[in-house]
């Protein structure tokens, strides 16, 4: 059975930082583009961070651009993004998605989701 698993969500302080990882087991990852969603509550689940399948293509959304980091280590069959100097506003469940190799922005086009990890930001 195909399927992501995330990790690496909890409490941080303002201008914190945390690592999330996008596990896959059931498929080879190395094939997909992931993409790191979240949804805070009471808002729609927005785009975050992509990455292509080779790598060599990554994209962020306006809000955390120079502040995430998105990876792939295809050996590990597992996708990261770091978030360094986290806002309040960062709070939200971040769920990974994956579709073969090619980002795309919509989530609609994801085959493979993980069940979600919270991230919160908070003193």
């Amino acid at each position: 059975q195909p399927q992501l698993v995330e990790s690496g969500g909890g409490l941080v302080q303002p201008g914190g930082s945390l690592r999330l990882s996008c596990t896959a087991s059931g498929f080879t990852l190395k094939h997909y583009a992931v993409h790191w969603f979240r949804q805070a509550p009471g808002k729609e689940r927005e785009g975050v961070s992509c990455i292509s399948w080779s790598g060599g293509r990554i994209y962020y959304s306006d809000s955390v651009k120079g502040r995430f980091t998105i990876s792939r280590d295809n050996a590990k069959n597992t996708v990261y993004l770091q978030m360094n100097i986290l806002k309040p506003e960062d709070t939200a469940v971040y769920y990974c998605a994956a579709r073969p190799f090619v980002v795309r922005t919509t989530p609609d086009e994801y085959d493979y989701w993980g069940q979600g990890t919270q991230v919160t930001v908070s003193s």
